[in-house]
């Protein structure tokens, strides 16, 4: 038979705390989202091949004044670049991204939060279209 000590509790009752009452849930954090904009990103990203987060080389460049070729993908806003530079790994490696990606992306101001809103959207997105991730 066990024995239960109440003078373990006696602080907290002659403070008017009950010992057994539940902790009240913590708020959730707030929602991850993305604007308009940023979705639109995204989904542009899909088409970019990861030849496009490299800067080209010399020998590229030169060919490139006398065949050009598609624009420059790179975006003005330096927080737009983050989240296409990470959407074109995930749309590449899934959830498999470098770290370094991941921490960039964070450092343009965007959430922990965010990264995994885009990274399940885009791996559902592939999983319905039936591609499979590229390792």
């Amino acid at each position: 038979m066990a024995y239960l000590s109440f003078t373990e509790f006696a602080p907290a009752a002659a403070a008017g705390i009950h010992p057994f009452t539940p902790k009240a849930p913590e708020p959730d954090p707030v929602p991850a989202r993305f604007s308009a904009l940023e979705w639109t990103v995204v989904a542009i990203a899909e088409r970019d091949p990861l030849s496009s987060l490299k800067a080209p080389g010399r020998l590229a460049v030169a060919l490139g004044t006398l065949f050009p070729e598609r624009p420059n993908p790179k975006l003005a806003d330096p927080k737009l670049e983050a989240l296409r530079r990470l959407a074109v790994l995930t749309w590449h490696h899934g959830y498999q991204v470098a770290e370094s990606a991941v921490r960039a992306f964070l450092a343009a101001g965007f959430t922990l939060h965010q990264y995994e809103l885009l990274a399940r959207s885009i791996v559902s997105a592939r999983a319905k279209r039936g591609r499979s991730i590229s390792q």
